[in-house]
C-alpha cells in the first residue's frame, strides 16, 4: 500500500529549493502529475509514477519521454466534469494514500486556485491527511473533534470556515484564543492568529476549518 502520495500540478512553484529539501524529508512513496504538474518534476528532482489528464498541456514527444522513463499514463477525454488535479486526488485515495501533499496550487487563474483548494472537501478525502503545500505554507482541513499541530513561536496560523459555520472553536497556545466561539462563514476574524507555543491545539465541534500554517523561517 502506498501511504504517501505526493501531487504535482500545473501552478507555481515558490522557492524551489526549500520545497525540495521538504519533499526528501517527507518522502513519498508515490509521485502523481496532473497533467502539466508534470513540468515541475525535473525541477524538483523528482521521477512521475502516475500522469493523469486530459493531457492537453503535454506535447506528444513529451508523453513519450516519459513512458520511457516507466511512467503511467492515464488519458482522460478533455470533455470531462473533474479537474485534472481532481482526478490526481481520487486516483491516489484508490491506491491507498493515508497522506497527500500537493505543490503547484497557484497560478494565474482564480477560479482554478479557489478550486484547487475546495478540493480539500472532497468526500473521498474525509480520513486522509491531505495538505496543500505553498512555499513556507501549509494548508489543510481540520475536522471535529479538531487536533494538535507543531510549528515555531512567531508561526502564523489562520483558520477560515469551509462549507458554512464552525462552532466551538476552542484554541491553546495561540496569541488570540478562542474559548468555544464561532467563525462565521464569509468573515475574516480567523485569520492571521500567531503560535505562541511549538505546540498548539485547536478543538472544534461542529463545520470544518481550514487551516494555513505559514512558517517564519
Amino acid at each position: 500500500m502506498l501511504h504517501r502520495t505526493l501531487i504535482l500540478t500545473n501552478g507555481d512553484i515558490l522557492d524551489s529549493s526549500m520545497l525540495k529539501e521538504r519533499i526528501e524529508a517527507w518522502t513519498p512513496e508515490q509521485v502523481i502529475a496532473a497533467d502539466g504538474g508534470s513540468r515541475h518534476a525535473s525541477t524538483l528532482g523528482l521521477e512521475i509514477d502516475l500522469l493523469v489528464g486530459d493531457l492537453d498541456s503535454i506535447e506528444a514527444d513529451q508523453r513519450e519521454t516519459l513512458r520511457a522513463q516507466g511512467t503511467q499514463l492515464e488519458h482522460f477525454k478533455a470533455e470531462k466534469d473533474e479537474t485534472d488535479l481532481e482526478l490526481a486526488l481520487l486516483r491516489a485515495v484508490e491506491q491507498g494514500a493515508t497522506e497527500i501533499a500537493v505543490v503547484g496550487i497557484i497560478g494565474d487563474r482564480l477560479d482554478m486556485v479557489l478550486a484547487n483548494i475546495h478540493l480539500l472537501t472532497l468526500e473521498a478525502l474525509n480520513p486522509i491527511r491531505a495538505e496543500l503545500w505553498l512555499g513556507r505554507q501549509t494548508a489543510w482541513l481540520i475536522r471535529p473533534p479538531g487536533e494538535e499541530f507543531k510549528g515555531a513561536q512567531g508561526d502564523t496560523l489562520s483558520l477560515i470556515p469551509v462549507k458554512g459555520d464552525a462552532m466551538g472553536i476552542t484554541t491553546m497556545g495561540l496569541a488570540y484564543p478562542l474559548q468555544g466561539e464561532t467563525l462565521f462563514f464569509g468573515r475574516a476574524r480567523g485569520v492571521s492568529n500567531m503560535m505562541e507555543q511549538e505546540v498548539c491545539r485547536v478543538g472544534l465541534e461542529t463545520g470544518i476549518l481550514l487551516a494555513v500554517h505559514t512558517q517564519t523561517a
